[in-house]
């Protein structure tokens, strides 16, 4: 019986602390951003972070009850920080992937966009689709997926020329090392809007792009929280709001705003 009553004691202890912390657990949630993308997430002249993203982040942790610190990260930082326990979320402006779902979780999406091309003005009458980047050099940024899908998924030829941001990416197709720029277009619409930036948008909108929270890999609760305060949020009228205010002018067809269909919570 005593030795019963240790394997249990043992057993007990052991599920204890294999119990998974969730972010429902804490009142700071360490957010992780890039800073380097206008419209999105930026540092303001106050030194301030500020962006959709950012409004996002708050308004959704603030319906959680939540405080946040801030952690900035490259591209490629993504899935690390959340992997190596030093952020809580990400919000990066980052889309589901099969190959990310390996390693973390997503809430959300908090928004579906597409992805777009953007080209210099001489070349707008050559490239007006995904299919004229065959053999022509596109901008790839380490740690986002942009690239790989219009290689692999579309099948297009194109020649892909690796970058650190895409600061370094505009400086590229200015001086002629490459021949396009794509991604997201509400990241390609804040591109557009630097000093100095001369870019024509094509408007080839393909691949769609989920726009999801980056979550550590089993935190069902903070999941399940995330997506009802994301549904309140387009429910609310917050969400049009918030896209009114920072891609309004953009060109891009904010008509039909709906709640965007789940990843769902595993």
């Amino acid at each position: 019986m005593r030795r019963l009553l240790i394997c249990l004691m043992l057993l007990l202890t052991a599920c204890g602390a294999a119990r998974r912390e969730s972010l429902v657990d804490d009142d700071e949630l360490v957010v992780a951003i890039r800073s380097d993308v206008p419209l999105i997430s930026f540092k303001g002249q106050d030194g301030a972070y500020d962006g959709f993203n950012i409004d996002v982040a708050k308004d959704l942790l603030s319906r959680l009850g939540k405080r946040i610190r801030w952690l900035e990260i490259k591209a490629g930082d993504q899935l690390t920080v959340l992997t190596d326990g030093r952020a809580d979320l990400v919000f990066a402006h980052m889309s589901v992937t099969p190959e990310r779902k390996r390693v973390i979780d997503f809430a959300g999406p908090y928004h579906v966009d597409f992805q777009d091309i953007a080209v210099r003005p001489a070349d707008k009458g050559a490239i007006r689709d995904v299919r004229d980047l065959k053999g022509r050099r596109i901008c790839w940024v380490r740690g986002t997926n942009i690239a790989q899908r219009i290689v692999d998924e579309r099948r297009v030829e194109a020649i892909v020329v690796p970058a650190p941001d895409y600061n370094v990416c505009l400086e590229m197709i200015e001086d002629g090392r490459i021949d396009a720029i794509s991604t997201n277009s509400q990241i390609l619409a804040g591109l557009l809007t630097r000093p100095g930036v001369d870019l024509h948008l094509v408007g080839a909108t393909f691949n769609e792009q989920r726009t999801s929270i980056g979550v550590r890999k089993g935190d069902v609760d903070g999941c399940e929280e995330l997506n009802r305060a994301i549904t309140q949020m387009y429910q609310d009228g917050t969400a049009h709001m918030l896209l009114d205010k920072w891609f309004g002018r953009s060109g891009i067809d904010l008509s039909v705003i709906a709640v965007p269909q789940f990843e769902g919570c595993s």
